[in-house]
């Protein structure tokens, strides 16, 4: 879940981005999971969807390698964008499932973006 004010735009990076809607300071807490509002899913249980709910899942989930399932954001932060050099990042000595916390002062207007090494395990599959 979202714990700061972002909009949705166009993004130079790839498609649609997450931009920050107000200043966030660097340090601040960004998005965490939260049960019952984000999803997580195992393989099995993706398994069993049909094929466009699949590819659906695999589109915006992640496979998390720190507590290995999927992960799946209801709200914006989904279209967070990977950077090599991001101003997000996920912080696990906080949170089994990574706490993002702003690594830099993010002004209004800014793309909102992250590593996905930090976290996604790639080249994932289903049946």
């Amino acid at each position: 879940m979202m714990l700061v004010k972002t909009k949705l735009g166009p993004s130079s990076i790839h498609g649609i981005g997450l931009f920050a809607d107000q200043f966030i300071a660097a340090g601040t807490a960004t998005w965490r999971f939260i049960p019952g509002f984000d999803i997580q899913k195992n393989a099995t249980e993706i398994e069993v969807l049909s094929l466009p709910a699949r590819e659906w899942f695999k589109q915006y989930a992640y496979l998390d390698f720190h507590v290995n399932v999927f992960v799946l954001c209801a709200d914006d932060a989904r279209f967070m964008n990977h950077s090599n050099n991001p101003n997000v990042r996920p912080d696990y000595e906080q949170d089994p499932f990574g706490l993002d916390i702003a690594a830099c002062d993010i002004q209004i207007g800014e793309e909102l973006t992250t590593n996905y090494t930090l976290f996604e395990k790639e080249d994932v599959s289903f049946k």
